[in-house]
């Protein structure tokens, strides 16, 4: 199957976004995985004096998730799905959240930057070019910024390769199809399958020239499945954090 990519991607997500809420909350532990994630960040003071970047915000779940990891943060949310944004637009969110109509790599053009924190979940599958808007994070970020990528990203081995095509026969794709998008959960199904697995995806971020790249696994049923990587930025400035704060480890999976 070709996959969907650039502005037939965000068309598909404009056309699912009056459903995508609802399908999403079908899924167990969908909230409390990007929560996790968000955690794991570790922003110290509840974010107060941050700027994070939420890139690919979708309907705001990510952003409702950094929200709660780092209630003093100033968040900049930015989609390149227009439709997707009218429903995160539509709800409830103090002064300092803001969305944008932006795709990942028009962000730097954009000097909104820089940040002090990226949290990427479900994105990097998306994109053309991981390493290209790798490249562009890294621009983006404070020299000694985190880092944050909450991913469909296989463990590598055949068993949750099978146990992914099962639910995506079985669950996901019938339930897109129901609701008139099934060329998108089509989409999610193969792209998952076609991009990094976890380790490989590690090394990615290490070749683009991040330090102290972990990977910390989602718990429930997407073990294995779902990933999150954290990062930093790899020129640390003097004081930006305190010593020995940086990202999490696998241990905290237990947050």
């Amino acid at each position: 199957m070709s996959l969907l990519r650039d502005h037939d991607l965000a068309r598909a997500f404009d056309h699912a976004s009056h459903t995508y809420d609802s399908l999403t909350s079908l899924n167990p532990g969908y909230g409390t995985g990007l929560l996790r994630s968000a955690r794991r960040l570790r922003l110290p003071g509840d974010g107060a004096g941050l700027h994070i970047l939420d890139l690919g915000c979708g309907t705001g779940a990510s952003t409702q998730a950094l929200l709660r990891a780092a209630p003093r943060a100033r968040i900049t949310a930015v989609d390149a799905s227009a439709g997707m944004l009218r429903r995160a637009l539509a709800k409830p969110w103090p002064p300092r959240v803001r969305f944008l109509h932006l795709t990942a790599e028009e962000v730097a053009a954009a000097d909104e930057g820089p940040f002090d924190a990226v949290f990427a979940a479900y994105l990097f599958r998306n994109v053309t070019d991981p390493d290209a808007l790798l490249e562009s994070v890294g621009t983006l970020l404070r020299p000694g910024g985190r880092l944050a990528v909450h991913e469909y990203s296989l463990s590598g081995s055949p068993a949750h390769r099978a146990l992914w095509t099962a639910v995506c026969r079985g669950v996901v794709v019938p339930a897109g199809t129901l609701t008139g998008d099934r060329a998108l959960y089509h989409h999610l199904w193969h792209s998952v399958l076609a991009f990094d697995t976890a380790p490989a995806f590690r090394d990615r971020l290490t070749r683009a020239g991040f330090t102290g790249v972990r990977v910390a696994p989602v718990a429930g049923w997407q073990t294995g499945i779902v990933h999150t990587f954290l990062a930093r930025n790899d020129m640390p400035a003097p004081g930006a954090f305190p010593a020995g704060d940086g990202p999490a480890t696998e241990r905290e999976g237990t947050r």
